[in-house]
């Protein structure tokens, strides 16, 4: 369904409204990567593709004391690297995407996870999505984090027509104050997870439904919409 021309100042007041009232739903909204460095951040993030959080935070503790900086999984033996992350699937892959990946922070980097978009998307595996997940909570740098779950609620919301994600950054990221991406990023994505699901979103008892020009693409009956609100994240 596609939302109403809404005047700019109206959309922004109203997306601005859309942000606190979900962060007063979720004020705990975070990444759900477990990570302890940008390193580790950078590396689970790729491993995050086609997979849970939940699985990869399960293999999280064992990939790094066996590899804690780039220079240890640069040189990982691949048999024993594949049998860490096999449980996250395509784990053939992945090795040799994160491997490369190491390898070019030693050898271009000196093995330290560059804080600048134009360097980190250059590096294997590592698209602008990626870079921004990295960018904003290992660094504290202002990005929109443009994954499935931001995409599908913003243009839900109205804030964007664009499928493309570098159009919806630019889109989304003019209704907001810099200060305020962060945070956003968090609470689409966890409203995205438990509540504003891609198929049925349970839209009879959504927190921002009066400010929703989507309202309605799932059921409205609140108590058939409380049963397809989850408790925790997933993707």
């Amino acid at each position: 369904m596609k939302p109403p021309t809404t005047p700019p100042t109206t959309l922004v007041r109203q997306a601005r409204k859309i942000n606190r009232v979900l962060g007063d739903t979720y004020p705990d909204a975070r990444c759900e990567l477990d990570f302890d460095n940008a390193f580790q951040l950078l590396v689970v993030t790729v491993l995050s593709a086609q997979t849970t959080d939940r699985r990869v935070n399960s293999v999280r503790p064992a990939l790094f004391a066996a590899y804690p900086d780039a220079a240890a999984l640069a040189g990982a033996d691949r048999a024993a690297l594949e049998s860490l992350i096999q449980p996250t699937g395509f784990f053939r892959v992945k090795a040799d995407t994160i491997t490369r990946l190491a390898q070019d922070l030693v050898e271009r980097f000196h093995g330290e996870v560059p804080p600048r978009l134009a360097d980190l998307v250059t590096l294997p595996g590592v698209g602008r999505k990626t870079a921004n997940v990295v960018l904003s909570d290992a660094f504290g740098i202002p990005g929109i984090t443009v994954d499935t779950h931001f995409g599908r609620l913003a243009r839900r919301f109205g804030w964007t027509e664009q499928g493309d994600p570098v159009k919806v950054e630019q889109e989304v990221g003019a209704l907001f104050a810099r200060r305020d991406w962060n945070l956003l990023n968090h609470r689409l994505i966890w409203h995205g997870r438990r509540c504003c699901h891609a198929r049925r979103p349970a839209c009879g008892v959504c927190p921002v439904a009066r400010w929703c020009p989507s309202y309605g693409e799932g059921p409205t009956d609140p108590a058939v919409a409380a049963k397809l609100v989850k408790t925790e994240g997933r993707a």
